[in-house]
């Protein structure tokens, strides 16, 4: 239990950790197209996320997967820029009809986000025989993490809209454009050649 414990507080500290602030942002540009009354597809969202997160993880701790840690670094924040950028030129239609974008954006851009957290990982892990249960644990504790992120995005947006009246085209534009700015920021501090 103890070990679960570790490695929970460790997925969740992953996501939580305002050090690293590009999950957070992921998941801002991911969600904020979504209100509660697609709750269920949000979850979904974040789901697909955690398990793209987790396949390169795991194929990384067991070295399957090696990929030069600057190249992924400078991919995570042009995940976040590109799914913020798609929101801007979408704003001013709903968010039906986008899920299946975000579904494969979720899944997709979780696999390159994994890979920036795996040289960590594999430390975290040493040389244990079993490294499924650690990573199974760790995913739980992102999943959870990412949950509380996005409800939280739901709430501000429900706030923000039903009681500020904030439309939801302005909620989306301008909190996708501050991500997007965060995100070049992040790119031209990465950039590796």
């Amino acid at each position: 239990m103890d070990d679960f414990i570790l490695y929970f507080k460790m997925g969740l500290n992953h996501v939580l950790d305002f050090n690293a602030y590009d999950h957070i942002l992921f998941l801002i540009v991911l969600a904020v197209v979504f209100n509660f009354n697609q709750l269920k597809k949000v979850l979904w969202l974040v789901t697909l996320f955690t398990i793209g997160h987790s396949i390169t993880l795991a194929l990384s701790a067991y070295g399957i997967l090696n990929i030069d840690m600057k190249l992924i670094e400078f991919l995570i924040p042009v995940t976040i820029f590109i799914t913020g950028i798609i929101n801007v030129f979408t704003a001013k239609k709903s968010s039906y009809g986008k899920e299946n974008t975000n579904l494969v954006f979720a899944l997709f851009f979780g696999l390159i986000h994994g890979l920036g957290f795996s040289s960590y990982f594999k430390m975290m892990i040493g040389k244990e025989e079993d490294k499924l249960m650690p990573l199974l644990e760790f995913a739980v504790g992102i999943e959870a993490a990412q949950i509380i992120i996005v409800l939280g995005i739901l709430i501000i947006g429900t706030l923000l809209q039903n009681f500020f009246k904030v439309t939801r085209r302005d909620w989306i534009l301008v909190c996708s454009s501050i991500v997007i700015g965060f995100s070049i920021q992040m790119m031209l501090d990465r950039v590796f050649w």
